[in-house]
Protein backbone atom coordinates (compact mmCIF):
# COMPACT_ATOMS: atom_id res chain seq x y z
CA UNK A 1 0.00 0.00 0.00
CA UNK A 2 1.27 3.38 -0.91
CA UNK A 3 -0.21 6.46 0.11
CA UNK A 4 1.74 10.07 -1.25
CA UNK A 5 4.70 7.62 -1.32
CA UNK A 6 4.18 6.39 2.44
CA UNK A 7 4.73 2.51 3.22
CA UNK A 8 1.97 0.96 4.82
CA UNK A 9 4.22 0.06 7.06
CA UNK A 10 5.59 3.54 8.11
CA UNK A 11 1.54 4.92 8.47
CA UNK A 12 0.92 1.64 10.92
CA UNK A 13 3.94 3.02 12.87
CA UNK A 14 2.53 6.28 13.23
CA UNK A 15 -0.55 4.39 13.95
CA UNK A 16 1.61 2.89 16.72
CA UNK A 17 3.12 5.81 18.23
CA UNK A 18 0.04 7.90 18.49
CA UNK A 19 -2.02 5.20 20.33
CA UNK A 20 0.94 4.37 22.62
CA UNK A 21 3.19 7.87 23.04
CA UNK A 22 0.76 10.62 22.55
CA UNK A 23 1.83 11.88 19.12
CA UNK A 24 0.21 14.25 17.77
CA UNK A 25 -0.03 17.12 14.76
CA UNK A 26 -0.10 19.92 16.83
CA UNK A 27 -0.47 22.16 14.10
CA UNK A 28 -1.71 22.92 10.74
CA UNK A 29 -0.96 26.50 9.65
CA UNK A 30 -2.14 27.92 6.15
CA UNK A 31 0.17 31.07 5.76
CA UNK A 32 -1.31 33.75 3.31
CA UNK A 33 0.21 36.92 1.80
CA UNK A 34 -1.88 39.88 2.43
CA UNK A 35 0.20 41.86 0.10
CA UNK A 36 -2.32 42.21 -2.73
CA UNK A 37 -4.93 43.56 0.02
CA UNK A 38 -3.28 46.64 0.18
CA UNK A 39 -5.81 49.48 0.18
CA UNK A 40 -6.08 53.31 0.40
CA UNK A 41 -8.37 53.07 3.36
CA UNK A 42 -9.18 51.25 6.38
CA UNK A 43 -12.35 49.73 5.75
CA UNK A 44 -11.35 48.62 2.21
CA UNK A 45 -8.29 46.93 3.42
CA UNK A 46 -10.28 45.24 6.17
CA UNK A 47 -12.61 43.90 4.06
CA UNK A 48 -9.86 42.69 1.70
CA UNK A 49 -8.32 40.82 4.59
CA UNK A 50 -11.91 39.17 6.04
CA UNK A 51 -12.68 38.22 1.85
CA UNK A 52 -8.94 36.50 1.53
CA UNK A 53 -8.22 34.86 4.58
CA UNK A 54 -12.09 33.14 4.78
CA UNK A 55 -11.27 32.19 0.94
CA UNK A 56 -8.14 30.78 0.87
CA UNK A 57 -8.50 28.60 4.55
CA UNK A 58 -12.78 28.03 4.03
CA UNK A 59 -11.84 24.28 3.82
CA UNK A 60 -8.85 24.21 6.60
CA UNK A 61 -10.85 22.65 9.81
CA UNK A 62 -13.23 20.19 7.11
CA UNK A 63 -9.67 18.93 5.64
CA UNK A 64 -8.04 18.18 9.16
CA UNK A 65 -11.05 16.40 10.48
CA UNK A 66 -11.20 13.91 7.57
CA UNK A 67 -7.49 13.48 7.50
CA UNK A 68 -7.60 12.87 11.63
CA UNK A 69 -9.93 10.65 10.91
CA UNK A 70 -8.81 8.68 8.17
CA UNK A 71 -4.96 8.66 9.37
CA UNK A 72 -6.13 8.19 13.08
CA UNK A 73 -3.54 10.65 13.97
CA UNK A 74 -5.10 13.60 16.39
CA UNK A 75 -4.69 17.71 14.71
CA UNK A 76 -4.64 19.48 17.85
CA UNK A 77 -4.81 23.06 16.50
CA UNK A 78 -5.67 24.71 13.19
CA UNK A 79 -4.46 28.25 12.37
CA UNK A 80 -3.12 30.84 10.11
CA UNK A 81 -0.50 32.95 9.31
CA UNK A 82 -0.58 35.85 7.76
CA UNK A 83 1.70 38.50 6.38
CA UNK A 84 3.23 40.81 8.96
CA UNK A 85 0.16 43.93 9.20
CA UNK A 86 2.96 46.42 9.71
CA UNK A 87 3.68 45.65 5.98
CA UNK A 88 0.49 46.02 4.74
CA UNK A 89 -1.43 48.41 7.03
CA UNK A 90 0.02 51.35 5.04
CA UNK A 91 -0.74 54.87 7.02
CA UNK A 92 -2.93 53.33 9.63
CA UNK A 93 -2.92 54.74 12.94
CA UNK A 94 -3.48 52.50 16.83
CA UNK A 95 -7.25 52.75 16.19
CA UNK A 96 -7.09 51.63 12.77
CA UNK A 97 -4.43 48.74 13.77
CA UNK A 98 -7.36 47.58 16.41
CA UNK A 99 -10.22 47.57 13.55
CA UNK A 100 -7.53 45.30 11.51
CA UNK A 101 -7.10 43.21 14.46
CA UNK A 102 -10.39 42.38 15.16
CA UNK A 103 -11.17 41.53 11.62
CA UNK A 104 -8.52 39.18 11.72
CA UNK A 105 -10.06 37.66 14.87
CA UNK A 106 -13.62 37.41 13.26
CA UNK A 107 -12.52 35.95 10.03
CA UNK A 108 -10.65 33.34 12.39
CA UNK A 109 -13.74 33.20 14.97
CA UNK A 110 -15.75 32.42 11.46
CA UNK A 111 -13.47 29.19 9.79
CA UNK A 112 -13.78 27.84 13.50
CA UNK A 113 -9.48 28.50 13.56
CA UNK A 114 -8.07 28.34 16.80
CA UNK A 115 -5.41 31.08 16.02
CA UNK A 116 -4.31 33.43 13.35
CA UNK A 117 -0.54 35.21 13.62
CA UNK A 118 0.98 37.55 11.78
CA UNK A 119 -0.45 40.84 14.06
CA UNK A 120 3.60 41.63 13.53
CA UNK A 121 6.35 44.07 13.06
CA UNK A 122 10.12 43.84 11.97
CA UNK A 123 11.76 46.74 13.56
CA UNK A 124 15.55 45.09 14.40
CA UNK A 125 16.81 48.15 12.85
CA UNK A 126 14.13 50.93 13.47
CA UNK A 127 10.81 51.81 13.56
CA UNK A 128 8.51 53.42 11.15
CA UNK A 129 4.89 55.11 11.91
CA UNK A 130 3.27 52.08 11.01
CA UNK A 131 5.61 50.05 13.26
CA UNK A 132 5.18 52.43 16.36
CA UNK A 133 0.95 51.94 15.82
CA UNK A 134 0.87 48.67 15.94
CA UNK A 135 3.03 48.01 18.65
CA UNK A 136 0.58 51.00 20.30
CA UNK A 137 -2.17 49.28 19.59
CA UNK A 138 -1.14 45.54 21.16
CA UNK A 139 -2.96 46.16 24.44
CA UNK A 140 -6.30 47.14 23.18
CA UNK A 141 -6.04 44.54 20.22
CA UNK A 142 -4.91 41.36 22.29
CA UNK A 143 -7.82 42.42 24.95
CA UNK A 144 -9.76 42.84 22.35
CA UNK A 145 -9.66 39.71 21.00
CA UNK A 146 -9.35 35.88 21.73
CA UNK A 147 -7.31 34.46 18.33
CA UNK A 148 -5.16 37.01 17.41
CA UNK A 149 -1.36 36.78 18.60
CA UNK A 150 1.40 39.07 17.70
CA UNK A 151 5.05 39.22 17.66
CA UNK A 152 7.96 42.10 17.31
CA UNK A 153 11.64 41.29 15.87
CA UNK A 154 13.33 43.69 17.79
CA UNK A 155 17.39 42.00 16.79
CA UNK A 156 19.00 39.93 14.31
CA UNK A 157 22.20 38.56 13.52
CA UNK A 158 22.67 41.26 10.72
CA UNK A 159 21.16 44.35 12.30
CA UNK A 160 21.98 44.22 15.74
CA UNK A 161 18.93 44.91 18.61
CA UNK A 162 17.49 47.70 19.06
CA UNK A 163 17.07 48.73 22.29
CA UNK A 164 14.83 51.37 21.42
CA UNK A 165 12.37 48.87 20.42
CA UNK A 166 13.48 46.32 23.31
CA UNK A 167 12.74 49.62 25.82
CA UNK A 168 9.29 50.12 24.43
CA UNK A 169 8.23 46.55 24.40
CA UNK A 170 9.05 45.80 28.03
CA UNK A 171 6.07 48.68 28.69
CA UNK A 172 4.01 47.36 26.01
CA UNK A 173 3.89 43.78 27.71
CA UNK A 174 3.18 45.64 31.03
CA UNK A 175 0.08 47.46 29.22
CA UNK A 176 -0.66 44.44 27.68
CA UNK A 177 -0.64 42.42 30.89
CA UNK A 178 -3.09 45.38 32.62
CA UNK A 179 -5.18 45.09 30.14
CA UNK A 180 -6.12 41.28 30.39
CA UNK A 181 -5.58 41.50 34.07
CA UNK A 182 -9.01 39.97 34.61
CA UNK A 183 -7.90 36.84 32.90
CA UNK A 184 -4.69 36.28 34.22
CA UNK A 185 -2.68 38.81 32.05
CA UNK A 186 -3.73 35.66 29.62
CA UNK A 187 -2.52 38.87 26.70
CA UNK A 188 0.56 38.76 26.86
CA UNK A 189 0.14 34.69 26.23
CA UNK A 190 -0.23 35.78 22.45
CA UNK A 191 2.87 37.66 22.11
CA UNK A 192 6.19 37.18 21.44
CA UNK A 193 9.29 39.24 21.25
CA UNK A 194 12.10 37.67 18.54
CA UNK A 195 15.92 37.73 17.53
CA UNK A 196 16.30 36.33 14.52
CA UNK A 197 12.67 35.07 13.67
CA UNK A 198 11.77 33.07 10.87
CA UNK A 199 9.48 33.40 7.94
CA UNK A 200 7.89 29.79 8.02
CA UNK A 201 7.01 29.01 11.40
CA UNK A 202 3.65 27.37 12.11
CA UNK A 203 3.76 27.32 15.67
CA UNK A 204 2.24 30.51 18.06
CA UNK A 205 2.48 32.59 19.48
CA UNK A 206 4.87 33.68 16.63
CA UNK A 207 3.43 32.35 13.48
CA UNK A 208 3.41 35.06 10.67
CA UNK A 209 3.58 34.36 7.00
CA UNK A 210 7.17 36.22 5.52
CA UNK A 211 7.58 38.57 3.00
CA UNK A 212 9.59 35.97 0.56
CA UNK A 213 6.84 33.47 0.61
CA UNK A 214 4.54 32.38 -1.87
CA UNK A 215 1.02 33.64 -1.92
CA UNK A 216 -0.13 30.95 0.22
CA UNK A 217 1.08 27.44 1.65
CA UNK A 218 0.49 24.29 4.00
CA UNK A 219 2.87 24.35 7.07
CA UNK A 220 2.79 21.56 9.69
CA UNK A 221 3.93 21.32 13.25
CA UNK A 222 4.72 17.93 14.64
CA UNK A 223 5.13 16.91 18.29
CA UNK A 224 6.23 14.33 20.05
CA UNK A 225 7.85 14.53 23.67
CA UNK A 226 6.13 10.97 24.47
CA UNK A 227 7.29 9.15 21.80
CA UNK A 228 11.08 10.92 22.63
CA UNK A 229 10.45 10.00 25.86
CA UNK A 230 9.47 6.25 26.01
CA UNK A 231 12.46 5.79 23.31
CA UNK A 232 14.68 6.99 25.73
CA UNK A 233 13.63 4.91 28.51
CA UNK A 234 13.88 1.92 26.36
CA UNK A 235 17.68 2.64 25.40
CA UNK A 236 18.53 2.63 28.53
CA UNK A 237 22.01 2.84 30.06
CA UNK A 238 23.65 3.53 26.77
CA UNK A 239 26.83 5.87 26.16
CA UNK A 240 25.77 9.18 24.56
CA UNK A 241 26.71 8.39 20.92
CA UNK A 242 23.89 5.41 20.80
CA UNK A 243 21.55 7.65 23.05
CA UNK A 244 21.49 10.19 19.93
CA UNK A 245 21.13 7.69 17.43
CA UNK A 246 18.08 6.42 19.22
CA UNK A 247 16.66 9.56 19.27
CA UNK A 248 17.54 10.66 15.80
CA UNK A 249 15.89 7.30 14.57
CA UNK A 250 12.84 8.47 16.64
CA UNK A 251 13.00 12.07 14.99
CA UNK A 252 13.25 10.61 12.03
CA UNK A 253 9.79 8.90 11.98
CA UNK A 254 8.08 11.43 13.90
CA UNK A 255 9.20 13.98 10.79
CA UNK A 256 8.02 11.71 8.18
CA UNK A 257 4.43 10.97 9.79
CA UNK A 258 4.12 14.90 9.44
CA UNK A 259 4.74 14.72 5.99
CA UNK A 260 2.31 12.87 5.77
CA UNK A 261 -0.18 14.85 7.15
CA UNK A 262 1.01 18.18 5.64
CA UNK A 263 1.52 16.92 2.22
CA UNK A 264 -2.48 15.27 2.15
CA UNK A 265 -3.26 18.41 3.84
CA UNK A 266 -2.01 20.85 0.71
CA UNK A 267 -3.03 18.19 -1.98
CA UNK A 268 -6.93 18.09 -0.52
CA UNK A 269 -6.71 22.37 0.45
CA UNK A 270 -4.93 23.00 -3.50
CA UNK A 271 -2.60 24.82 -1.36
CA UNK A 272 1.27 24.00 -1.91
CA UNK A 273 2.78 22.08 0.97
CA UNK A 274 5.16 24.52 2.59
CA UNK A 275 7.71 22.78 5.44
CA UNK A 276 7.22 20.15 8.43
CA UNK A 277 8.34 21.84 11.75
CA UNK A 278 9.46 18.96 13.97
CA UNK A 279 9.40 20.83 17.70
CA UNK A 280 9.12 18.71 20.75
CA UNK A 281 6.59 20.82 21.82
CA UNK A 282 5.05 19.46 25.37
CA UNK A 283 1.74 19.74 26.91
CA UNK A 284 0.78 20.01 30.61
CA UNK A 285 0.54 15.77 30.38
CA UNK A 286 2.49 14.24 32.51
CA UNK A 287 4.93 12.32 30.10
CA UNK A 288 4.21 15.09 27.08
CA UNK A 289 7.24 16.52 28.60
CA UNK A 290 10.63 17.68 27.09
CA UNK A 291 12.13 17.90 31.15
CA UNK A 292 10.78 14.42 31.34
CA UNK A 293 13.36 13.77 28.35
CA UNK A 294 16.07 15.21 29.82
CA UNK A 295 15.80 13.15 33.51
CA UNK A 296 14.97 10.29 31.74
CA UNK A 297 18.96 10.78 29.98
CA UNK A 298 20.24 11.19 33.82
CA UNK A 299 18.97 14.28 35.33
CA UNK A 300 17.13 14.36 39.06
CA UNK A 301 15.83 17.01 38.06
CA UNK A 302 15.39 19.50 34.90
CA UNK A 303 17.61 22.63 35.87
CA UNK A 304 20.68 21.17 37.77
CA UNK A 305 23.57 20.58 36.38
CA UNK A 306 24.01 19.33 33.35
CA UNK A 307 20.65 20.09 32.17
CA UNK A 308 22.14 22.50 29.41
CA UNK A 309 24.23 20.01 27.83
CA UNK A 310 21.09 17.31 27.64
CA UNK A 311 19.01 19.69 26.02
CA UNK A 312 21.81 20.19 23.70
CA UNK A 313 22.14 16.89 22.80
CA UNK A 314 18.34 16.45 22.78
CA UNK A 315 17.74 19.54 20.13
CA UNK A 316 20.78 18.71 17.48
CA UNK A 317 19.34 14.62 17.29
CA UNK A 318 15.92 16.23 16.86
CA UNK A 319 17.26 18.20 14.00
CA UNK A 320 19.42 15.64 12.33
CA UNK A 321 16.62 13.03 12.46
CA UNK A 322 14.35 15.46 10.55
CA UNK A 323 16.90 16.56 7.80
CA UNK A 324 17.36 12.73 7.07
CA UNK A 325 13.31 12.29 6.96
CA UNK A 326 12.40 15.51 4.73
CA UNK A 327 13.85 17.79 2.27
CA UNK A 328 11.41 20.39 3.11
CA UNK A 329 12.12 20.76 7.19
CA UNK A 330 12.09 24.02 8.12
CA UNK A 331 10.12 26.16 10.98
CA UNK A 332 12.18 26.08 14.48
CA UNK A 333 12.37 22.74 14.39
CA UNK A 334 14.04 21.40 17.51
CA UNK A 335 13.06 21.28 21.58
CA UNK A 336 10.54 24.09 23.18
CA UNK A 337 10.94 24.62 26.60
CA UNK A 338 7.84 26.55 27.52
CA UNK A 339 7.64 26.52 31.25
CA UNK A 340 3.93 26.58 31.58
CA UNK A 341 3.17 24.19 29.30
CA UNK A 342 5.18 21.55 30.69
CA UNK A 343 4.60 19.05 33.63
CA UNK A 344 8.15 18.69 34.53
CA UNK A 345 9.41 21.96 34.06
CA UNK A 346 6.51 23.05 36.13
CA UNK A 347 7.75 20.79 39.16
CA UNK A 348 11.04 21.80 38.60
CA UNK A 349 10.04 25.13 38.67
CA UNK A 350 8.09 25.21 42.46
CA UNK A 351 10.71 22.89 43.82
CA UNK A 352 13.38 26.05 42.97
CA UNK A 353 15.74 23.50 40.59
CA UNK A 354 14.89 25.57 37.85
CA UNK A 355 14.94 29.16 37.45
CA UNK A 356 14.73 31.96 35.20
CA UNK A 357 18.98 32.27 35.05
CA UNK A 358 19.10 28.00 33.94
CA UNK A 359 16.13 28.86 31.80
CA UNK A 360 18.18 31.35 29.99
CA UNK A 361 21.38 29.14 29.72
CA UNK A 362 19.24 26.32 28.31
CA UNK A 363 17.70 28.50 25.26
CA UNK A 364 21.07 28.99 24.09
CA UNK A 365 20.90 25.28 22.45
CA UNK A 366 16.96 25.05 22.55
CA UNK A 367 14.65 25.85 19.19
CA UNK A 368 13.42 29.16 20.22
CA UNK A 369 14.00 30.75 24.09
CA UNK A 370 11.93 31.99 27.42
CA UNK A 371 8.61 30.70 26.70
CA UNK A 372 5.42 30.96 28.87
CA UNK A 373 7.30 32.37 32.03
CA UNK A 374 5.05 33.78 34.47
CA UNK A 375 7.06 36.54 36.85
CA UNK A 376 5.61 39.15 39.44
CA UNK A 377 2.97 41.46 37.81
CA UNK A 378 4.67 44.27 39.89
CA UNK A 379 8.02 43.33 37.81
CA UNK A 380 9.42 46.96 36.55
CA UNK A 381 9.04 47.84 32.63
CA UNK A 382 12.95 48.38 32.32
CA UNK A 383 13.28 44.62 34.00
CA UNK A 384 11.19 42.78 30.85
CA UNK A 385 13.17 44.63 28.26
CA UNK A 386 16.74 43.87 29.94
CA UNK A 387 15.30 40.24 30.33
CA UNK A 388 14.04 40.33 26.12
CA UNK A 389 17.43 42.27 25.49
CA UNK A 390 19.61 39.13 26.89
CA UNK A 391 17.53 36.80 25.05
CA UNK A 392 17.70 38.51 21.98
CA UNK A 393 21.53 38.87 22.46
CA UNK A 394 21.68 35.19 22.85
CA UNK A 395 20.12 34.75 19.63
CA UNK A 396 22.48 37.24 17.55
CA UNK A 397 25.93 36.35 18.66
CA UNK A 398 24.52 32.14 17.62
CA UNK A 399 23.01 33.19 14.61
CA UNK A 400 19.95 31.47 16.05
CA UNK A 401 16.20 32.12 16.44
CA UNK A 402 15.51 33.32 20.35
CA UNK A 403 12.10 34.80 21.73
CA UNK A 404 10.61 35.72 24.87
CA UNK A 405 7.01 35.07 25.74
CA UNK A 406 7.24 36.41 29.38
CA UNK A 407 3.69 37.12 31.62
CA UNK A 408 4.12 39.91 34.47
CA UNK A 409 0.59 38.88 36.17
CA UNK A 410 -0.99 41.44 37.83
CA UNK A 411 -1.71 40.86 41.45
CA UNK A 412 0.31 37.84 41.63
CA UNK A 413 4.09 37.52 43.10
CA UNK A 414 6.21 34.68 44.04
CA UNK A 415 4.70 31.48 45.10
CA UNK A 416 1.59 31.98 43.45
CA UNK A 417 0.18 30.27 40.05
CA UNK A 418 -1.68 31.22 37.39
CA UNK A 419 -3.66 28.79 35.01
CA UNK A 420 -4.37 29.70 31.51
CA UNK A 421 -6.02 26.43 30.98
CA UNK A 422 -5.80 24.14 27.43
CA UNK A 423 -2.46 23.94 25.89
CA UNK A 424 -1.38 27.05 27.86
CA UNK A 425 -1.17 25.19 31.06
CA UNK A 426 -0.43 26.70 34.23
CA UNK A 427 2.50 28.66 35.54
CA UNK A 428 4.15 29.16 38.85
CA UNK A 429 5.15 32.83 39.22
CA UNK A 430 9.23 32.76 39.44
CA UNK A 431 11.38 35.39 40.85
CA UNK A 432 13.12 37.64 38.91
CA UNK A 433 16.33 39.71 39.76
CA UNK A 434 15.66 42.26 41.91
CA UNK A 435 18.62 45.05 40.89
CA UNK A 436 17.46 47.25 38.74
CA UNK A 437 18.28 47.49 34.60
CA UNK A 438 16.86 51.04 34.31
CA UNK A 439 20.20 52.86 32.84
CA UNK A 440 20.96 50.27 30.91
CA UNK A 441 17.82 50.31 29.17
CA UNK A 442 17.42 54.20 29.07
CA UNK A 443 20.92 54.13 27.18
CA UNK A 444 18.65 53.54 24.03
CA UNK A 445 19.97 53.07 20.25
CA UNK A 446 20.85 50.12 18.64
CA UNK A 447 23.53 47.47 20.30
CA UNK A 448 25.43 46.66 17.02
CA UNK A 449 26.13 44.00 14.82
CA UNK A 450 28.43 41.48 15.52
CA UNK A 451 31.63 41.35 13.49
CA UNK A 452 30.70 37.88 12.49
CA UNK A 453 27.57 39.43 10.71
CA UNK A 454 29.73 40.89 8.21
CA UNK A 455 31.53 37.75 6.80
CA UNK A 456 30.15 36.22 4.08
Amino acid sequence: MKHLGFSGEEILETIGMVRHEKLDIRTVTIGISLFDCVADDCATLCANIHAKVTRVARDLTKVSAEIAREFGIPIVNNRIAVTPVSLIAGRCGPDEMIRIGETLDRAAHELGIDFIGGFSAHVEKGMTAVDRALIASLPDTLAATRRVCASVNVGSTRAGLNMDAIGLMGRTVKDIAAATAEAGSIGCAKLVVFCNAVEDNPFMAGAFHGASESDCVVNVGVSGPGVVLRAVEEAGDVDFGALTAVIRGTAFKITRAGELVGRAAAARLGIPFGIIDLSLAPTPAERDSVARILEAIGLDRVGTHGSTAALALLNDAVKKGGAMASSYVGGLSGAFIPLSEDAGMIEAAEKGTLTIDKLEAMTSVCSVGLDMIAVPGDTPAATLSAIMADEAAIGMINRKTTAVRIIPVVGRTVGDTVDFGGLLGRAPIIPVHGEASTRFVARGGRIPAPLQALIN
